[in-house]
């Protein structure tokens, strides 16, 4: 299989320099290697023909076979079409084409016989396929079986790239590879049952029929994602022994004290087991890459701060990361808060502090003094020095870069411990493909005495009552937040805009102060803003999804999100997340057209229905799919699933980790000779040039 990575596509028969460069930019196809595995995204079964009469325009991709009656061109220039009327006896169908007019005339001739396939629609009460593909009727391969169909782009069919060219080009590649060098080793394919791989790519790409189809995708989706999890948990395997970190033996005065008298709720189960988690990473002796996981309000703070504890009470330092300056200033004032009574030292080092403070926190870091640093992304850079920095806490940790992160690796000789947080809901395949090298907790329980927040859905026509409940909350001492997807009106999308939303809620709460943020505002004013409301001053604060993560008012109890439908189900839980953070009841308000389509009607019935992050974040999963997971992994390498759906291939992934597992306790270093096949398509797959799977 190597061998055609170096295949460039070029010089394959009917591609040459201008196509070779246009697969390039539009699907990524460079070699024989990215052709094959080009695969299709479903199938269609031509070994149906339909008569003319039977066609409806709402079935799916239909195939008839029958003569053209008359060919003619439409309109002039750019705007002109070609028309041609099909028969087939029993009825006639007009067939269109916008492109490639000349060509087409050129190819097909009156009272021959073809086969046409293509979706039917219906223009002015005439049935049509436009642009469809056309065989001559004794094509057998056209007119029999199953047929994938490939994804495409809209270039690519401009210049007459068609599903059934791929599939040509794709069949020649293959048809010139009399052998197929096995990627996956013996005893994996024997104690799964799987189709050898030349087998699988053939029957994927030219099944003979369903069962022999499903099994070549198996093969193929456990293949995909068995060598994403080996790469991963190899490099987690590795990390672990390669690097030696902290002994952190015993709980000692600080954590004690803290737990014995500043504790401000009891812990749930789920954070108790957590820090036993973390805390038993920290007594190996073995640098800590952990992920935690908790849904918003969950206390994943409460449990760093705990944990960072004990690394002050084995006399090292700890750094807490944040994003954003507000949400670093809002840790450092709890946490500061809370540890004031047992004397431990904290400090605050954004983009905002004053260089008579900043030199202040650079000589107690140096001297040892402070125990703990709380920052934005100014606590990585190459002048902030810790004296002897032994655990690092990174929130949100999808909002920095790996580059970003592995710099606090660089604060000292011995790499400090890492536990990485983040308040979106990971469903449970997405983590092991994700975080295949991290250790994972998870927070899944509240803290008790948290009301559930109402989530109700809320038509444009409801309007009026909307403003009087939040009319009925101000007066109540509360806060509110409303939500806009767009900050300027669009005229080609109806949807509400943040500019219109401001003015429109100024004039209907004029006793309260409104302000707004957005993301094209200076990170000055916006913080500047966010301060006012998290202040109280501002009673109202309209804003686009800027404030989804990072923002803890306890004090507001209402969020309005505007054209709920425009958002995904994840982002509609984490914006909801901002409230419910008191001790009153709270509410989300899911703001929609009246007319929306079933299927969007019965997304926002899910937000109504749960306030469980993880089965939201499943959910969403199912209906939008995982798209590009996160580009860059913890590995620091990107991958693009090919034929593997997360969405739908949960039993897979769980198959795929299981045998990873079972391969690394057997050969942590594949270095035995039934697993050689392993470790060749390893470093074949996941070759680079800058190796960050060390980082976190």
């Amino acid at each position: 299989m190597n061998s055609l990575r170096r295949l460039d596509i070029t010089y394959l028969k009917g591609v040459g320099p201008s196509r070779a460069e246009l697969l390039s930019k539009e699907l990524g196809i460079r070699s024989y290697y990215d052709l094959i595995h080009h695969f299709p995204t479903h199938y269609i079964d031509r070994s149906k023909i339909y008569r003319i009469n039977e066609i409806k325009s709402d079935m799916a991709a239909i195939q008839i076979r029958g003569r053209f009656l008359s060919f003619n061109v439409i309109g002039e220039g750019a705007k002109s079409r070609l028309v041609a009327l099909f028969s087939d006896g029993s009825a006639t169908i007009e067939v269109v084409w916008f492109r490639r007019i000349k060509q087409i005339k050129e190819a097909y001739r009156l009272g021959n016989d073809y086969i046409l396939f293509g979706k039917p629609t219906e223009f002015n009460g005439t049935r049509q396929l436009v642009h469809p593909e056309i065989d001559a009727s004794t094509a057998i391969t056209a007119s029999q079986g199953l047929r994938g169909v490939y994804p495409l782009t809209e270039k690519l069919r401009a210049r007459g790239i068609t599903s059934r060219t791929l599939f040509t080009w794709i069949n020649t590649v293959l048809s010139s590879v009399p052998a197929m060098a096995e990627t996956l080793s013996d005893d994996v394919i024997g104690s799964l049952k799987l189709m050898r791989l030349r087998d699988a790519m053939l029957a994927v790409h030219n099944p003979s029929d369903t069962d022999v189809l499903n099994r070549a995708r198996f093969r193929l989706k456990f293949e995909e994602l068995f060598f994403i999890q080996l790469n991963m948990q190899r490099n987690g395997l590795r990390r672990s022994k390669a690097l030696n970190g902290y002994r952190f033996p015993r709980i000692g005065n600080y954590f004690n004290s803290f737990y014995s008298r500043c504790l401000p709720f009891e812990l749930t189960g789920a954070q108790k087991r957590v820090i036993k988690e973390i805390r038993a990473d920290m007594a190996t002796g073995r640098q800590m890459n952990r992920l935690l996981q908790g849904d918003v309000g969950s206390g994943k703070t409460l449990v760093a701060l705990m944990t960072m504890l004990i690394a002050v009470d084995n006399n090292t330092q700890a750094c807490l990361m944040a994003p954003t300056e507000i949400l670093a200033t809002q840790h450092y004032e709890t946490i500061s808060k809370m540890v004031a009574p047992v004397g431990i030292n904290v400090k605050l080092l954004t983009g905002s502090t004053r260089k008579k403070e900043r030199k202040i926190i650079h000589d107690q870091l140096s001297d040892g003094s402070l125990h703990i640093l709380i920052g934005t992304h100014a606590v990585i850079e190459d002048n902030v020095v810790f004296k002897n920095l032994g655990f690092v806490v990174i929130d949100e940790q999808h909002r920095f870069g790996v580059m970003q992160r592995s710099k606090m690796w660089a604060k000292n000789v011995v790499p400090p411990h890492v536990l990485v947080m983040t308040a979106t809901p990971i469903p449970r395949t997405l983590a092991m493909t994700l975080y295949g090298d991290l250790d994972v907790s998870v927070i899944d329980e509240l803290p008790p005495g948290r009301k559930p927040i109402r989530t109700l859905i809320c038509y444009d026509d409801r309007r009026e009552y909307l403003n009087r409940s939040i009319g009925r909350q101000l007066a109540m001492g509360r806060q509110v937040y409303i939500v806009y997807p767009l900050i300027s009106e669009n005229e080609k999308l109806d949807l509400q805009s943040l500019e219109e939303g401001y003015e429109r809620v100024c004039e209907t709460f004029p006793s309260y102060e409104v302000t707004y943020v957005h993301g094209r505002m200076k990170p000055a004013e916006k913080d500047r803003r966010m301060q006012d409301f998290v202040s109280g001053k501002a009673r109202i604060l309209v804003a686009t999804t800027v404030i989804e993560v990072g923002v803890n008012v306890p004090n507001a109890s209402t969020m309005v999100i505007e054209n709920a439908e425009r958002f995904g189900l994840s982002q509609l839980h984490q914006l909801r997340g901002r409230v419910g953070r008191g001790a009153d009841q709270s509410y989300c308000v899911l703001m929609t057209k009246l007319k929306i389509a079933r299927e969007t009607r019965q997304r926002l019935e899910i937000m109504t229905s749960t306030t469980d992050g993880f089965v939201v974040a499943e959910a969403d999963l199912k209906m939008r799919g995982p798209g590009d997971l996160e580009g860059t992994l913890q590995s620091g390498m990107a991958f693009d699933l090919k034929i593997a759906n997360l969405s739908g291939d949960g039993q897979i992934v769980q198959m795929a980790h299981d045998r990873v597992e079972a391969v690394l306790d057997d050969d942590p270093e594949l270095e035995k000779p039934i697993h050689s096949r392993l470790k060749t398509t390893l470093d074949n797959m996941f070759e680079r040039k800058i190796d960050l799977s060390r980082i976190s």
